[in-house]
């Protein structure tokens, strides 16, 4: 019997110790313990890790669809909640007060029965973000709380099929977008788990509770809250929440249950929160990664490993630079990722969603850039997105089903648009650019993006013109006048997506000028995109 790629690796790695392959673990604490790499053509060095380059699939895809869910999901009050509820004065602290009494009572362990997804539906979840226009798709497997949404090997009680939901969210996520041709990823936040924890180490320091430990001192609870024995005493008071301070038993731990994510389900994707940060572990885990992940008829690693450390990715080799919740103000020649979110990471009762207007002013600036979008959609603990997430992700469906042309297998142009928008002026003349999406400006018919495919350009103006009565409604694209430096030529047809006829226009040297239908396309309010083909 022929054995595949997986297979064999899967062999290689189960006979490695009588080979050699690894080394014993007869040594001294103060020697690295060794790592269960699966064997292939990566290990954990950087200087290995440099022969790796994206693949083009990524910077075909465009857009992907992410569900930050989990047992904080399931409280509904919003990211960190784990963390922040053992925090004396913040929100969340005072907010499980009264919802669950004294956290040194009601732990954060007692609200994981919460997260039920009894009305989960995977299926019908990825068949809306599909039609949506994802092309890959983000299952969390693990976040800085220590809880595992896959059958874990290494953290058996504490894990999605053990307890709450009692499903292997991460394995139904993945069948789910694979039976759909999504590539798929997971998330993994363990590698600041240990110090994030630390608060749930603590007490109150007031009240009738004070001086009473929270669970996270109770021996019998260290397999989620983490073992501090070995810690300085003040550990617990001093740790920062994403200071990565741990000890290399805990290190060998994180590689080991973040390998047993990717031997179990080989995601084409990986996201780490924050990037290689505990060096040969951190290494470790993305070898395992392109070793185990799916390759190309060509033999190159098709998986992909994201950082948000620029200097874990040099000169477009390594992984992928992921910008948090930030854009860029131009062209990068490297495929890169935003990842964002329409509202709170974990979901939150009463939050206020991004529009689907500032969705797709998001996805067409960051594309026009040579960038992807991801975007978080949160799920309740039910599982089933509230009314507001469907309406959005409608909206959304309506926009690239029409003009999902020019954004997927695209490029980016000579410049990656025109318009207010792009008028960043630098200190201390002025506002100078701020990469908080957040803060981005409204887009409008003014401001236009650029892609390519093969030699047609797509002009996506991010809303459709104002009209006069009796009166032609035209779109100016300066960029494209006769004596423009980026002008490619003479234009012969132009045609606004969702639309079938060739449209009238004018060039001179202040635009190219464009007379558009009298109707306009749905969901032109979101934006439009004209094919430009030139002479």
């Amino acid at each position: 019997m022929k054995l595949s790629r997986r297979q064999t690796l899967k062999l290689l790695a189960t006979a490695a110790p009588a080979f050699g392959l690894r080394k014993s673990f007869s040594q001294s604490s103060s020697t690295p313990p060794p790592l269960a790499i699966t064997p292939g053509p990566y290990t954990n060095t950087r200087a290995s890790l440099r022969a790796y380059t994206t693949p083009d699939w990524f910077a075909d895809a465009k857009f992907g669809i992410w569900s930050h869910w989990g047992p904080q999901s399931a409280i509904g009050d919003g990211d960190w909640y784990a963390r922040n509820m053992y925090i004396e004065g913040t929100a969340q602290y005072d907010y499980h007060l009264k919802r669950f009494g004294p956290q040194s009572k009601t732990g954060y362990k007692d609200l994981i029965p919460l997260f039920t997804a009894d009305q989960w539906d995977p299926e019908h979840l990825m068949d809306l973000y599909q039609h949506a226009g994802a092309k890959y798709f983000f299952s969390m497997g693990v976040h800085h709380d220590g809880y595992d949404l896959w059958n874990s090997k290494y953290q058996p009680r504490w894990n999605s099929v053990a307890s709450g939901p009692h499903k292997d969210v991460v394995g139904l996520w993945a069948s789910a977008a694979r039976a759909r041709g999504l590539r798929f990823g997971v998330s993994e936040h363990l590698s600041n788990s240990f110090d994030w924890f630390a608060p749930a180490h603590l007490a109150d320091t007031k009240g009738p509770y004070a001086n009473v430990p929270y669970d996270g001192q109770n021996p019998a609870f260290a397999d989620l809250y983490h073992d501090y024995s070995t810690m300085p005493a003040n550990f617990a008071h001093t740790a920062q929440d994403m200071g990565r301070v741990a000890p290399d038993t805990w290190k060998l731990h994180y590689f080991n249950r973040v390998k047993d994510l990717i031997d179990q389900h080989q995601p084409d994707l990986l996201y780490t929160d924050g990037g290689i940060s505990l060096e040969e572990y951190s290494l470790a885990t993305v070898a395992e990664l392109y070793n185990v992940g799916p390759y190309s008829y060509q033999n190159k690693s098709q998986a992909i490993y994201f950082s948000k450390t620029p200097t874990d990715c040099p000169d477009a080799t390594s992984c992928v630079i992921d910008h948090e919740r930030s854009v860029l103000n131009q062209i990068d020649p490297r495929p890169w990722q935003t990842d964002t979110c329409i509202g709170n990471w974990h979901y939150r009762v009463g939050e206020k969603y991004k529009s689907p207007k500032k969705v797709i002013d998001l996805l067409v600036d960051i594309v026009s850039k040579n960038g992807n979008l991801l975007l978080n959609i949160p799920l309740p603990a039910s599982g089933l997105p509230d009314p507001e997430e469907l309406r959005i992700l409608e909206a959304i469906t309506q926009w690239t089903s029409i003009n999902g042309e020019a954004i997927y297998y695209t490029r980016p142009w000579k410049i990656h648009g025109e318009g207010p928008s792009t008028k960043v002026v630098i200190k201390p003349n002025g506002k100078e650019f701020d990469p908080n999406e957040g803060k981005q400006p409204d887009l409008t018919h003014q401001d236009i993006r650029f892609t390519t495919k093969g030699k047609t350009l797509y002009a996506l103006a991010m809303g459709w013109p104002p009209t006069q009565p009796n009166q032609p409604t035209e779109l100016l694209i300066q960029s494209l006048a006769t004596n423009s430096p980026q002008q490619p030529g003479k234009p012969v047809d132009i045609r606004l997506l969702g639309h079938n006829e060739s449209l009238r226009f004018t060039q001179d040297t202040t635009a190219l000028r464009i007379t558009l239908p009298s109707t306009p396309t749905p969901a032109s309010n979101l934006g439009i995109a004209l094919r430009i083909n030139f002479a």
